[in-house]
């Protein structure tokens, strides 16, 4: 990519890409006096992330930055079993919360043209030609050598009912009264704005992906049994994310730092990423300001990962089932207990008090397939 500044001084440091990931550096950036200048794909190209919504929770405050932003939140949430059986917690001070990526985005580049910072359309295929330090978002391929791959799938319509039929209160996080995969989960997610309107999505971990029209027969089934009746569909959203526990390789460019979806920022386990990428935000942003070679801090901590890497497993080769493993989670423990794991806050203490709820001869199974001879789990202290 040749340098658009016709021999200008470049920009100290390229961050490649405005989706969540870049975003959230660029919004931290803006103002502090670091020269920077953003990438983007032109809408249309394929490149551009597609528009998404963004899902957090926590203590009042979050999310980072971007709390103004909120365009939803809600102080319960709920699970739904195989059966019918519903259990529903009150989140406390905490509230689940939704941000869309187009409020985001207008709102990021708003700030950055108020600053000064350039946002410039193009398709990068290579860095060879984008001078000082660069922040590379781009998606790569999934990396090989890790021992489970699932595939999170998913469709959702963003509904409109002719009558009211969903509580604003309350959000669905997984309702498995749809058919189950083998190797895996399926589920129903609800987030609904108001009496009438909501996101619904039907939502897969599993090894292989639907056809169009059987994510469509999926979703439609889905919102009968819900009896939403007839409604009508304002928006349409869809995504693969890769869960797996392979390693991202760090890029071979000393110059270039990959973050993101490309560098393991997704959490394995459940496909979520925006908390733990505004962690990292902050850190690389407070690195950019003091100047020398940016570091990736950990998005997630190393027992967090293993405990993700066996619960892959463990659904992967079906020694749990999957809806009852997330059901029993919600019924057993604090609400707290189970998001905070969830995003990546929990203590030892919690960790192991929210292991000692799964279903033990099946998750002892996986963890001597991986350590033979091990009487329980290990490295789980660190």
């Amino acid at each position: 990519m040749p340098n658009p500044r016709g021999g200008a001084a470049a920009p100290a440091l390229t961050v490649v890409g405005l989706g969540a990931a870049g975003a959230s550096l660029a919004w931290r950036l803006a103002g502090t006096g670091v020269p920077f200048e953003v990438v983007e794909a032109p809408a249309g190209s394929g490149r551009r992330s597609q528009d998404r919504t963004w899902s957090t929770w926590g203590p009042p405050g979050g999310p980072g930055p971007f709390g103004p932003l909120v365009a939803a939140s809600w102080p319960r949430v709920r699970v739904v079993g195989p059966d019918g059986t519903v259990v529903t917690a009150d989140l406390g001070a905490w509230r689940y919360r939704m941000l869309r990526s187009t409020d985001l985005d207008r709102a990021v580049r708003e700030r950055l043209q108020r600053h000064g910072v350039a946002v410039r359309e193009a398709v990068v295929d290579d860095l060879a030609g984008v001078a000082g330090r660069v922040v590379d978002t781009r998606p790569v391929p999934v990396p090989a050598g890790g021992r489970t791959l699932l595939l999170q799938h998913f469709l959702g319509y963003r509904v409109r009912s002719r009558r009211p039929v969903f509580d604003p209160r309350t959000v669905t996080l997984m309702d498995f009264r749809t058919p189950q995969p083998a190797g895996g989960v399926a589920f129903g997610y609800v987030l609904p704005t108001s009496p009438t309107e909501a996101l619904v999505e039907y939502t897969e971990f599993s090894a292989d992906l639907l056809t169009d029209a059987g994510y469509r027969a999926r979703l439609g089934e889905h919102l009968e049994r819900l009896r939403v009746g007839p409604h009508e569909v304002l928006e349409e959203e869809r995504g693969v994310i890769p869960m797996t526990d392979a390693r991202f390789p760090a890029s071979p460019d000393p110059r270039v730092l990959r973050w993101g979806a490309n560098s393991g920022s997704v959490r394995p386990s459940t496909g979520y990423s925006f908390s733990a990428l505004q962690r990292q935000a902050d850190d690389l942003a407070v690195q950019a300001v003091r100047g020398g070679p940016l570091r990736l801090p950990p998005a997630h901590r190393p027992r967090h990962l293993l405990m993700d890497s066996l619960v892959l497993q463990a659904l992967s080769t079906g020694r749990v089932d999957g809806a009852r493993f997330f059901v029993d989670l919600f019924a057993r423990n604090p609400v707290q207990r189970v998001l905070g794991f969830l995003d990546g806050s929990t203590t030892p203490g919690e960790d192991l008090a929210l292991m000692a709820t799964s279903p033990r001869v099946a998750m002892l199974g996986t963890v001597l397939s991986r350590f033979p001879g091990a009487g329980g789990v290990v490295g789980l202290r660190r």
